[in-house]
């Protein structure tokens, strides 16, 4: 039978409820047990998809096609495990869910309320979540007292009464901060664990968010006034590298109480492969600058994938990434002038006209000043238009995402573009813009002799895709004769990568690579573009020193 962890936070949101979860759940691993992550999310969206960057962060995207919280990235990155819908769920999915049972008669009549139907599809979503893990960790969004997530902690509360105090352990993060004067307070834990017991949920353990570890006055203080044993009662610091948390909460004995609580038998943790990882990020051979020409720079949540990946690739070469970041609209007023002195450019996703036209002068700059360059959906869409006017010499070429007048749309939707007796047509086509993407893992075969099949090492791959508009097939045969190489195909021909066989590295791919990258894998495409990188910056060396 499945065991649950249940992971409630209080005081202040982003206190680190989704690492606290996936490093746990690595420790829980790394003592033999097989292990799922589920994450709840209060709101009322049914899914993130439509929700602006700038207010959620990332949109992460499962395997089978999910788009998701920003969590579930964590949890793929600690844990081997593949999330999937059943892993992320909303109240407005679960209220979808309900009324379309209502709607059907389900309920044969009866007055359908929050309690005991909506707590029942929570309860029915957790365990669909958890399917045949050991333990299954579930995180519930927001901070408890929060008028939208009651539903949920009602749920978890019901669950441990049903399946007993060994099937269930509750763990609750707060915040302990250091006030003027460097006063520690616990106030704020007292009374958030405080609202969870007046909910009807004791927790068992708590993690206390904190500058520095507790002292022990202040832990013993925290366990008299919350219920909770003082062993239980551990530090969540600060740290240098969130790659260093599960270790630093086994060196604290988190996973000896969990393991205790639910009654298992399992084996030390073998931590070995966490300990090289943070190993080889503290120790860098090389350093490498990399320009990351974005849309919403401003919000580091918007590209946690993508920081990490680039992360992974520096610990598979021992190199030391430093990310820069550019505002794309900024490179609109100034020109890309700013990118000079940067040994890689990659140029993300997103979503919308404002930008593109700076994201379009970054691919003329790497493409021109032989600068390893690596675009992803949206950067491979704007290499393709820059290429197509830069090179091809087409003028006015665009996407009809952002241009419904151009008049060569090399990038578009599939409903507007197909070859009629080499004519182009277009349809003005417009759609719902939620759930009408190209979502999940996708099978794409790499072309032999190309740089993809070198990164790749194999000729078919499967990558996660979330994107509408596609390479537009009626000008392939044009831009190849012009020299654009495309090295990667989907099974039914839609273009999935695409290179520059005179530069030293240029790739741009439709898919994310970044939601499958790990701190203990990696992945070939960012690996590659980083040793890029290193040969780039290796080769400009002696040109600074000889002037």
């Amino acid at each position: 039978m499945t065991r649950f962890v249940f992971v409630t936070g209080g005081v202040v949101s982003s206190l680190g409820k989704g690492i606290a979860s996936a490093s746990l759940g690595a420790i829980l691993e790394a003592r033999g047990l097989k292990v799922s992550l589920v994450k709840l999310d209060p709101y009322i969206n049914v899914d993130p998809g439509t929700m602006s960057p700038f207010q959620h962060g990332e949109v992460f995207v499962t395997h089978d096609g999910a788009e998701t919280d920003l969590d579930l990235g964590h949890y793929e990155r600690y844990v081997r495990y593949t999330a999937t819908k059943a892993s992320n769920f909303t109240t407005g999915r679960i209220y979808e869910r309900v009324i379309a049972k209502e709607r059907r008669g389900d309920y044969l009549g009866a007055t359908v309320q929050v309690i005991p139907h909506i707590t029942d599809e929570i309860k029915r979503c957790i365990k669909l979540g958890a399917g045949d893990a050991d333990v299954c960790m579930v995180e519930i969004g927001g901070t408890v007292g929060d008028i939208e997530s009651l539903p949920f902690i009602e749920a978890i509360r019901q669950m441990g009464v049903e399946m007993g105090r060994h099937q269930c352990v509750f763990m609750h993060l707060t915040l302990v901060p250091v006030v003027a004067g460097g006063e520690i307070k616990t106030k704020p834990t007292q009374h958030s664990v405080k609202e969870l017991r007046g909910i009807g949920i004791q927790p068992d353990v708590l993690l206390c968010r904190c500058r520095d570890p507790l002292p022990d006055e202040q832990r013993r203080k925290i366990a008299l006034f919350t219920n909770v044993e003082e062993r239980a009662v551990f530090s969540a610091v600060d740290a240098d590298d969130i790659y260093k948390i599960p270790m630093l909460l086994h060196e604290q004995g988190l996973d000896d109480i969990v393991v205790e609580k639910l009654r298992l038998e399992v084996p030390p943790a073998d931590l070995s492969e966490w300990r090289a990882v943070v190993a080889a990020k503290q120790n860098p051979e090389a350093t490498v600058d990399v320009a990351m020409v974005g849309k919403y720079v401003q919000i580091r949540d918007s590209y946690i994938s993508l920081n990490e990946a680039l992360t992974h690739a520096g610990i598979a070469t021992r190199t030391r990434v430093r990310i820069h970041y550019f505002e794309s609209t900024d490179i609109e007023k100034t020109g890309p002038g700013c990118l000079a002195g940067m040994d890689a450019i990659l140029v993300p996703g997103g979503f919308g006209e404002r930008g593109i036209e700076g994201k379009i002068q970054a691919v003329r700059w790497a493409r021109e000043k032989g600068i390893p360059y690596l675009g992803i959906c949206l950067g491979m869409q704007v290499a393709v238009i820059e290429y197509a006017r830069d090179v091809l010499g087409l003028e006015g070429a665009n996407s009809t995402e952002f241009n419904r007048q151009t008049p060569d749309p090399v990038i578009a939707l599939i409903t507007e573009w197909q070859d009629q007796a080499g004519q182009k047509v277009l349809r003005d086509e417009k759609s719902n813009l939620g759930g009408t993407m190209r979502l999940g893992a996708q099978e794409c075969r790499v072309q032999p002799g190309t740089l993809a099949e070198q990164i790749y090492g194999r000729p078919q791959i499967l990558e996660r895709h979330r994107h509408r508009y596609e390479f537009n097939n009626v000008y392939l045969d044009r831009l190849q004769a012009a020299g654009l190489r495309v090295s990667g195909l989907s099974k039914d021909g839609l273009v999935e990568i695409v290179e520059l066989p005179n530069h030293p590295w240029f790739v741009a791919v439709q898919f994310h690579p970044e939601f499958t990258s790990t701190p203990r894998d990696g992945h070939p495409l960012f690996a590659g573009f980083i040793r890029a990188a290193c040969a780039h910056r290796a080769t400009q060396l002696p040109q600074a020193a000889s002037a």
